[in-house]
């Protein structure tokens, strides 16, 4: 909206992808009753995506002018931009360079947003041993457990505000009577800050590179990887902004939380541009066959989002 003003632009934004595999929600994939709108992506993140629409189609309707108001989607969230090898977050951060404020519309938490969450970075280790037949385990080198050893490494960091790692998938092995020859497994590896994440990384080189079975070996592959998005004044000033605009207007103060999930607003944040999370729509049962966004807050959000570019 907008593109001829000279003011900077308030941008929201949302993502339209989703952890679900075609066909989960049977047919038709979308339901809804007096209070809920059920179906993949309702909560996490298509609700917000339709507030912001909302918010917009407000905004033209009272004729509103003073500044451009940019709706970014992004198609590739879930897997932090993976298929499009960071391109789309690149994307995002250029046509928002310029903004006063980036409103990002995951999942709302009544009276609070969203202005710190932890990084991330996903692993694979791929371990190759010596095979041979059961009945002679001790000539060979067991991929399987050589991978045993590193996942208990691993999954030793458990901080919540700190470092945090889950193996979360494995597969290796041919046949019961084989010792295994291969194994592989990931590593979700969380972290809050950049100091962190170089932590995380040396440790997982370190543990890669140690071979605790003889005769075993790996090699590591990082697949995905999203910054941390730290506390920082930008963002602070924003929600102070935002706060102001609220008790000017008979809305309750938000309060800063912090999500270990991880959300393109990360990397907002560290391309500098001013960011808070979270003023999307109230949902349950986030990437589960149960999602679902709660109807009355499509149009809450949707008056969150337009009475602050309104005032900013």
């Amino acid at each position: 909206m907008n593109p001829d003003s000279n003011e900077k632009p308030i941008c929201f934004s949302a993502h339209m992808d989703t952890v679900h595999p075609i066909g989960l929600f049977g047919y038709p994939p979308v339901r809804y009753d007096e209070e809920y709108i059920y179906g993949p992506g309702t909560s996490d993140c298509k609700g917000g995506l339709a507030s912001s629409f909302m918010a917009m189609t407000a905004l033209d309707e009272i004729g509103f002018t003073k500044r451009p108001v940019k709706l970014i989607l992004q198609s590739d969230e879930e897997n932090s931009s993976r298929n499009s090898n960071k391109t789309t977050t690149a994307f995002m951060c250029e046509k928002a360079k310029d903004a006063i404020a980036f409103l990002n519309c995951e999942g709302y938490r009544e009276n609070k947003v969203v202005c710190q969450r932890k990084g991330i970075r996903k692993y694979k280790f791929e371990i190759s041993g010596k095979a041979c037949h059961s009945a002679r385990c001790y000539d060979g080198s067991s991929a399987i457990l050589e991978a045993a050893h590193k996942i208990m490494e691993l999954e030793k960091f458990k901080s919540e505000d700190g470092i945090t790692c889950n193996c979360g998938l494995i597969e290796g092995g041919t046949a019961e009577n084989t010792v295994p020859e291969k194994c592989t497994f990931t590593a979700d590896i969380r972290f809050k800050t950049d100091k962190q994440m170089e932590e995380a990384k040396r440790f997982a080189e370190e543990i890669a590179a140690k071979s605790f079975v003889e005769g075993t070996s790996c090699s590591l592959t990082l697949v995905s990887w999203r910054y941390p998005m730290e506390v920082n004044e930008k963002n602070l000033e924003l929600l102070n902004k935002i706060n102001e605009i609220f008790e000017a207007n008979g809305i309750p103060k938000h309060e800063f939380i912090m999500s270990n999930g991880g959300s393109d607003a990360a990397d907002i944040t560290h391309y500098g541009i001013p960011c808070v999370d979270n003023l999307g729509t109230i949902g349950l049962y986030e990437h589960s066959i149960r999602e679902c966004a709660k109807l009355s807050s499509l149009k809450e959000s949707a008056k969150l989002l337009s009475l602050i570019a309104l005032n900013i």
